[in-house]
């Protein structure tokens, strides 16, 4: 395999962890009303679980409130069930058609909570660049063992996967950063 191919491979990899990680963030509470607080929270559905995308549509009412609106309004009560298991903290309400979701004003402890669990987040995207980085290197080595690569392009590519993580790293930071801004900011 050539230094451009291990490089381009870990660049996708790279890539794709940090829109793992972005999308981590995106059903993590900031005290305004969003679809993707609840779009992912697991519904029984017909005796499968099924995320409530897949069940409601979900709109947003006004800036601190959801309305769910089942296809089937027979799955109301599983709705309800399915938000009060989830650890969003949203009591929800039923008139039988429809799910409404105040979203409360969150404490300053509450968001404390939301800002660390976003920095264990990061933290867990950045073990998974390491290890995207650790492979790599291993691929790169293997390339020079079989003989594909020279000792120059080794070291060439092993600082190329550098610079990658640290870019990639960057990125985890400012997204993570701006996240916690906006929780504690809300």
């Amino acid at each position: 395999m050539s230094a451009d191919a291990i490089i381009g491979d870990a660049r996708d990899k790279m890539s794709k962890g940090v829109e793992f990680f972005e999308q981590g963030l995106r059903g993590l509470r900031t005290g305004r009303a969003t679809p993707a607080l609840v779009e992912n929270v697991k519904v029984d559905a017909y005796g499968s679980p099924m995320p409530m995308n897949q069940v409601a549509t979900i709109n947003v009412a006004d800036a601190r409130s959801l309305v769910v609106k089942p296809f089937d309004p027979s799955m109301c009560p599983a709705i309800e069930k399915a938000i009060l298991k989830s650890d969003i903290g949203i009591t929800p309400e039923s008139d039988g058609k429809i799910v409404r979701l105040n979203i409360p004003m969150m404490s300053q402890e509450q968001r404390d909570k939301m800002a660390g669990r976003v920095k264990d987040l990061g933290e867990e995207a950045r073990v998974t660049l390491r290890n995207i980085r650790r492979d790599q290197n291993k691929a790169i080595e293997a390339a020079k063992s079989d003989g594909d690569l020279s000792e120059d392009l080794e070291h060439d590519a092993k600082e190329e996967i550098n610079k990658l993580i640290k870019e990639y790293e960057g990125q985890i930071d400012a997204v993570g950063k701006a996240r916690i801004k906006e929780i504690q900011d809300d």
